[in-house]
């Protein structure tokens, strides 16, 4: 490549002759670069999602009362807990199994969104869940 009588390489020589010291263009270090990971979890930490108390939806408060299903102060805290991993692992539907009943949770929203006893779920299909925590 040929730029004003120049011959260069790469497009890193142009840079380097016509780029070095412009103000406004900066050059990052990998090293000192934060990683995806690490700006997502400020970004959630400063949204305080994991500060949210977990809320059940109608639907999943109706099934939970169709299908006799109680949750103990020890039971909803796991379930607390499942949530908060996946939330750290980047799951967005994810399927909690605690004991043998099931949870679909919206981890963004922090809303249970279906509950189900593992006894009366024959096929054991779960769908539209991107992960599952088992606790």
């Amino acid at each position: 490549m040929n730029i004003n009588n120049n011959h260069f390489s790469s497009i890193r020589q142009v840079q380097e002759t016509y780029f070095q010291n412009q103000p406004g263009i900066s050059r990052k270090n990998s090293e000192t670069a934060a990683s995806f990971q690490e700006i997502l979890k400020q970004k959630s930490e400063a949204a305080g999602t994991e500060n949210k108390p977990l809320k059940f939806s109608r639907h999943a408060d109706a099934r939970m009362a169709d299908r006799n299903i109680s949750l103990t102060k020890e039971q909803l805290d796991r379930l607390e807990q499942g949530t908060k991993k996946a939330d750290e692992k980047g799951i967005r539907e994810s399927l909690v199994i605690m004991d043998n009943l099931s949870f679909i949770v919206n981890i963004k929203n922090r809303t249970v969104i279906t509950a189900m006893d593992q006894s009366e779920n024959e096929e054991n299909v779960y769908t539209n869940i991107d992960g599952a925590v088992i606790i």
